[in-house]
């Protein structure tokens, strides 16, 4: 039974190349990429063994050979660097809703307030300057920056203060989030 091999094509993602808008400069320097634009600069660093070229407005990545090392390095680096470019082009937002009654945020300073049925009101402050907090009205929160990762770490870190519950649809959600609640122990017996 003579069977042939074939080469496991893991990573899609690698092979796509990035499109740079003209806004958008990428600079390859050794282990990392420079990413400057409208909004702001990124430096990505990268592994080593990965390799990183710009070509034609565009940002291919390869990978060295087919391990499963070098696989698993080829799509993480792609993404990280197609991140960069869009985050100082168009930046990223993340929207978080604050639900309940009584339950409201609003500025302070840099960070936010929130009152949210603990017996005092908690404070959440962004790391750097790279990301911002702005409130619409009493219960949107929208945290913008031009680093995917740094976004959504603080969006977890205002979220983690009062995540929703399943029966009193209270707590803070994401504006983009699903959430089933439940009806509670009497009203399922009734039913």
């Amino acid at each position: 039974m003579n069977e042939v091999k074939q080469e496991k094509t893991l990573s899609r993602i690698g092979r796509k190349p990035i499109p740079v808008p003209s806004s958008v400069t990428v600079e390859v320097q050794y282990g990392g990429v420079k990413v400057t634009g409208p909004k702001g600069t990124i430096e990505q660093k990268y592994h080593p063994e990965v390799v990183v070229k710009v070509e034609e407005g565009q940002v291919v990545v390869e990978r060295q050979s087919a391990n499963k090392f070098h696989h698993s390095l080829h799509g993480l680096t792609r993404s990280l660097i197609a991140n960069a470019v869009v985050g100082v082009s168009e930046g990223f937002t993340k929207s978080l809703d604050v639900m309940g009654v009584g339950y409201r945020c609003s500025e302070s300073g840099k960070g936010v307030t929130l009152n949210v049925g603990y017996s005092h009101p908690v404070d959440v402050f962004p790391d750097g300057d790279d990301v911002t907090i702005e409130i619409e009205g009493n219960n949107k929160i929208l945290v913008r920056g031009i680093d995917k990762q740094k976004v959504g770490q603080l969006a977890a870190r205002i979220r983690r203060v009062r995540p929703p519950n399943a029966y009193k649809e209270k707590g803070i959600k994401y504006s983009d989030e699903i959430l089933h609640f439940k009806p509670g122990k009497a009203a399922a017996r009734k039913a």
